[in-house]
């Protein structure tokens, strides 16, 4: 209505901390709307990242429940082009790390996870969990006989500490982007109504993003979609792996190690070298594009490197193990699990919890059509 009046009340603390984290270069930014122009995975209605770059300049909280600041893949596109070198990619980003940190429980080990300084706090909780394990349980020297790693950690204490740690993190992740959820459209002035059907929209979405679609229409970092996909494809089969070796230990009772040409060891090995290939192809890169599109910050490079450590570690403990360095492959082994802990137990913290909030801004925009 004419006459009306919107206060807006701006946050300096929250200016500190989106600098803090990551987004240093956004005071540049004067508002050209270049980085809208070249983007080519925004809507054409309501476009990212300028609004973005507004919002977070006047120190508006409110930008954190907008599901845009996830519809953007961080293509670089707007930092290349970008006449003042505010790289609002970066900027993005660091919206991104504070969104996860405004929903993840508890907030100070979202901001732990984010913060350089406690990496060696975060790594001794896998690493003293796993030695008090193997201290009660009479297994902390390296076994007698043949490698098999079940004699190291049995399959019953690994699933006693991996359990509850996998649950830990389906909670955290699920109980955030629900609350993310109710608040996506709150702060918005432009409100839209979700409407079709919740499980249609839901397939949709996640075929686009398995595809990488959206990504495949970045131009600065388009090898990143490709190399995206081997890590996603990793992930999927070694999936498949855990739940295929869960079943044949708990229901058909059949002890690793495997046959080396079953099919979950085959399974086990593709999945692996999809891993570790598309991790080593995303960090060189970055760093091939470091003075185009920026070469990121610790938060970025905590989870590219910790997935990289899972798969070194997992591929080393099944190499030693073939040829029987027994010295080398059971700490490989304990490295592995330690590994792969900090990256489940911690992923609501990390950029691991991007797949989780992205499927559900982009779940919004499809449901509000927003033209994704």
């Amino acid at each position: 209505m004419a006459g009306e009046t919107t206060i807006i009340k701006p946050d300096l603390q929250f200016v500190n901390d989106i600098i803090a984290s990551g987004g240093d270069t956004l005071k540049k930014c004067y508002q050209c709307d270049t980085c809208s122009v070249v983007c080519n995975p925004t809507p054409d209605s309501k476009p990212f990242p300028r609004k973005e770059m507004l919002q977070a300049q006047w120190g508006l909280k409110s930008v954190l429940k907008s599901p845009d600041i996830w519809l953007c893949h961080q293509c670089s596109d707007c930092t290349v082009y970008c006449p003042r070198g505010a790289k609002p990619g970066e900027v993005m980003n660091a919206l991104r790390k504070m969104c996860i940190e405004t929903y993840a429980a508890p907030p100070l080990l979202a901001k732990m996870v984010g913060d350089s300084k406690f990496l060696l706090a975060l790594l001794a909780l896998p690493v003293l969990l796993l030695l008090a394990a193997l201290k009660v349980t009479g297994h902390l020297a390296i076994p007698e006989g043949p490698i098999v790693y079940s004699k190291l950690f049995p399959t019953l204490l690994v699933d006693f500490i991996f359990v509850p740690a996998f649950f830990f993190a389906v909670a955290v992740l699920a109980k955030g982007v629900m609350a993310y959820w109710k608040d996506l459209n709150e702060s918005s002035p432009f409100k839209t109504k979700v409407e079709g059907n919740l499980v249609g929209n839901l397939i949709a979405t996640l075929q686009d993003i398995l595809m990488h679609n959206r990504f495949r229409q970045c131009e600065t970092t388009y090898p990143r979609s490709t190399n995206h996909l081997f890590v996603v494809a990793g992930f999927i089969f070694l999936l498949v792996v855990t739940t295929w070796g869960f079943l044949n230990e708990w229901v058909l009772h059949n002890e690793p190690p495997y046959f080396l040409l079953s099919p979950i060891k085959l399974m086990a090995m593709a999945g692996t070298a999809a891993l570790i290939y598309g991790i080593y192809n995303i960090i060189k890169e970055r760093q091939a594009n470091a003075a185009q599109a920026g070469l990121g910050g610790y938060y970025d490079w905590l989870f590219v490197y910790v997935v990289f450590a899972v798969g070194v570690t997992g591929l080393g403990s099944w190499v030693f193990r073939l040829l029987g360095i027994k010295i080398l492959a059971y700490p490989t082994y304990f490295l592995h699990l330690t590994s792969v802990f900090f990256l489940f137990f911690y992923a609501p913290y990390t950029k691991m919890a991007h797949m989780v909030y992205r499927t559900a801004a982009m779940l919004y925009a499809r449901m509000s059509g927003r033209g994704f």
